[in-house]
């Protein structure tokens, strides 16, 4: 059974919910990501995403814009990112690790490099934010051939007829984003999310994970109750940003607001 799998039937079997943060590989710099990775698995996280630096990442905010900025100041590749995994994997063989970027990075590799190089590092998925399903017919086999699961968005906007077609082709969870517009938005409608989150229990079983707009313990907590996970980005990235010459601030800081997060959501 692949990790993520794994994970979601072991917090389903304990009535947890999911908490999965979000970082950039590379940010600040190389050296630290795989610490910041360990630090939140110690506070709490269930699966990791971690973000592949692209130079024009169009769903998200300025936050994470400028993260992919620090991380391709140093030249961070594809191939650097899997060995932070391969690094990571050391030490934990458990918790579920899935990139998440964009397409272009990917043909530049070569899709079966990318496939094969992800999964011999210990990934175990990958959400490509600008790879819809019916779209995807070249890349989900190699996906499937190397058993790496295809994570796939809804929007609020998505209607019910293409939210289906995306349930069929979607493993691991679907990533729900709660809100119309970029990443680190500041205004989160509970109530909105939970409108929407109700016809998507009738078209999958799959577990359903909001991000967007989630900034601290309360708005994880209220996620929580309409939802099987909750994913966290910008608001930890900005504790990267605002530490980049201190690492070990930003680690210790990283560790603070998913924890408060982790309390929280188990409370």
């Amino acid at each position: 059974m692949n990790r993520i799998d794994q994970r979601f039937a072991t917090l389903k079997e304990q009535g947890r919910t999911a908490l999965i943060p979000y970082i950039t590989a590379g940010d600040p710099a190389p050296e630290h990501t795989v610490g910041f990775m360990h630090a939140l698995v110690e506070a709490g996280a269930d699966v990791i995403e971690l973000g592949m630096p692209f130079s024009d990442p169009m769903a998200d905010g300025p936050v994470i814009q400028k993260a992919c900025e620090r991380a391709l100041k140093h030249h961070v590749r594809l191939s650097h990112i899997f060995d932070m995994v391969s690094e990571f994997r050391r030490r934990d063989s458990e918790t579920p690790v899935v990139l998440m970027g964009y397409l272009n990075p990917m043909e530049r590799m070569g899709l079966h490099d990318f496939a094969e190089q992800a999964a011999g590092s210990g990934v175990d998925g990958v959400l490509v934010v600008d790879m819809p399903p019916e779209e995807a017919d070249e890349v989900a086999p190699l996906f499937k051939e190397y058993h790496l699961q295809s994570i796939f968005l809804v929007a609020p906007t998505t209607s019910e007829s293409r939210a289906a077609t995306i349930c069929a082709h979607g493993e691991g969870y679907l990533y729900y984003v709660s809100l119309k517009g970029v990443t680190g938005a500041a205004t989160l409608d509970v109530s909105e999310v939970d409108r929407h989150l109700e016809p998507l229990r009738r078209l999958t079983s799959l577990p359903l994970c909001v991000g967007f707009g989630i900034r601290d313990g309360d708005t994880a907590a209220a996620v929580a109750q309409v939802a099987d996970g909750v994913i966290v980005g910008s608001a930890l990235v900005s504790r990267i940003a605002d530490n980049c010459e201190r690492p070990e601030r930003a680690t210790e800081e990283l560790k603070a607001l998913l924890s408060e997060m982790r309390h929280a959501l188990d409370a």
